[in-house]
């Protein structure tokens, strides 16, 4: 018997797909075409991967932009800077630091004597707009504008936003400009996420989705970079300094990159599919120019294909139960992905050392994630890697009771780092199991989930003042107790993708026939 691991299509020859008339499928033909990861489809990952680049940076410039800012006193008759408190001075005392109130949105707009509710307005619009667009977006059926359109419009969206945010005149216009950014970037990571998937064959998925990940983190690296050249300038400068760059990144993006050959098939489109597919593997032009002719004629193709949308997930049994499972794994990785950074301020670590090591940790994750779903099943490294992350929190729980800080400290590292594989290895994991006729929708439900566990943390964390550090061991029981419904998804390791429910229904139906027997 053949290795299940093994691709499907290393023992096809060029001659007998296209021969074999009866044999020879689409998705046959993507695999054989891309079966070599060459410059090309490097080029195209890397420059749709880019989106998460500047996605990065907006959803972690409110950290710069909207930070506390330091003063200094004027009159030290009555302004003593370690005792005084700013709000009980009268304004004529003391003086923002470098002479300029709007080096922050909390000088610019006077919030320092706010409400702390005020103050953090901007920041919780920007992840309400990111979970309504979410839902919002996911309504959208896949066969709408194509995958490179919606990565482009939900990107151009979010800077020409970004951009305008420059001429709010007050919080509740930044705030409401805030909202928009969020919504308008809300899918930008599945789009990305689903774009480069569906442009690389089985063997080369595991890498390839690594790629835009260690962007998304460089941009946040980045960032840190840009916002440190830009200390002396107004915090509407920063704004300027991301966005700009993802206009002009924008126009690349359009002229440059190709669209899904997958989802160009959905749609009749196997003319254009083949094209682009050349484009991405010239070496195997004479192959896909052979196998053209034996597709159906566009038109026939094109009047053959259903429509789908996320309501098929609720009509289909299986779709349903596999996409809920997903969600709920998500829901425990996304609580303890985002909330185990937030929650480093239980342990007495230095608060900037301890971030900076939490942003350094997730690199190594692009390299042992691409292992870990090569060498393993998906069902068994998710499982594992749940379970030692679930423990490692309650770990860092028990340590930190015991006063062993340092202790505490690296399993505290060790959670955020088995979350960060989780969510990379459920990222693969979960554009294998859905068609391609879904996928887009399935990735945006994956990516909701993720968020609104995220939306949990601050209110678990919280906990932490009267107990200390016993979010920990909630955020790992949690990650270990939603990881076991892992076991209920289907094995996907060397299966190619499907393109619709009928083909999807028929290639599980045919695995768990092969298991049984």
């Amino acid at each position: 018997m053949d290795d299940p691991s093994e691709p499907l299509l290393s023992h096809l020859a060029n001659d007998s797909g296209v021969n074999d008339k009866t044999a020879l499928t689409f998705d046959k033909i993507v695999e054989q075409s891309l079966s070599d990861f060459g410059f090309w489809q490097f080029f195209q990952i890397s420059l749709v991967g880019l989106a998460l680049l500047f996605d990065a940076q907006q959803i972690f410039i409110t950290v710069y932009t909207d930070a506390y800012p330091t003063w200094h006193c004027i009159n030290h008759t009555i302004c003593d800077p370690s005792a005084s408190d700013i709000c009980n001075l009268p304004r004529s005392a003391w003086e923002w630091d470098g002479g300029s109130k709007g080096k922050s949105v909390i000088s610019e707009f006077g919030l320092e004597c706010s409400s702390s509710l005020l103050r953090g307005m901007p920041s919780s619009a920007f992840y309400i707009g990111a979970i309504v667009g979410g839902f919002f977006l996911a309504l959208i059926p896949d066969d709408s504008l194509g995958r490179k359109k919606l990565v482009l419009f939900s990107t151009f969206a979010m800077s020409i936003t970004s951009i305008s945010v420059i001429f709010s005149t007050n919080v509740w216009i930044y705030t409401f400009l805030k909202f928009f950014i969020g919504f308008s970037r809300s899918q930008t990571w599945s789009y990305a996420l689903v774009l480069i998937s569906e442009r690389v064959s089985t063997r080369w998925r595991p890498r390839a989705t690594m790629i835009p990940f260690t962007l998304f983190v460089l941009g946040f690296m980045s960032l840190s970079g840009i916002a440190y050249l830009a200390q002396n300038s107004s915090w509407r400068d920063l704004y300027l300094y991301t966005s700009v760059p993802a206009i002009f990144y924008c126009i690349f993006l359009y002229l440059f990159a190709l669209e899904s050959p997958r989802w160009l098939h959905m749609q009749g489109k196997d003319k254009e599919a083949i094209d682009v597919l050349t484009k991405m593997s010239p070496k195997n032009k004479a192959y896909l120019e052979s196998v053209v002719s034996k597709l159906p004629h566009e038109q026939e193709n094109f009047e053959q294909v259903p429509t789908y949308s996320i309501k098929d997930f609720f009509f289909r049994k299986w779709a349903f139960r596999r996409i809920l499972v997903v969600m709920i794994i998500m829901f425990g990785l996304g609580i303890s992905y985002y909330g185990v950074p937030l929650a480093a301020r239980d342990i007495d670590v230095n608060i900037y050392l301890s971030e900076t090591l939490n942003a350094l940790v997730e690199l190594p994750t692009f390299v042992i994630t691409p292992i870990l779903l090569e060498r393993f099943n998906r069902r068994s490294s998710v499982l594992v890697n749940t379970l030692l992350g679930g423990a490692s929190g309650v770990l860092c729980f028990v340590l930190n009771i015991l006063g062993k800080t340092e202790m505490a400290f690296a399993f505290e590292l060790g959670t955020f780092f088995c979350a960060r594989i989780g969510f990379n290895l459920m990222a693969v994991f979960m554009v294998e199991m859905f068609p391609t006729c879904v996928r887009s929708s399935a990735t945006m439900m994956f990516r909701q989930a993720l968020v609104v566990g995220g939306a949990c943390c601050p209110l678990i964390a919280s906990i932490g003042r009267y107990i200390p550090s016993v979010s920990f061991a909630i955020f790992g029981i949690a990650m270990s107790g939603l990881g076991l419904f892992v076991l209920i998804l289907p094995e996907t390791k060397g299966l190619s993708l499907c393109d619709s429910m009928e083909e999807q229904e028929k290639r599980d139906q045919a695995v768990n026939t092969s298991h049984v027997c």
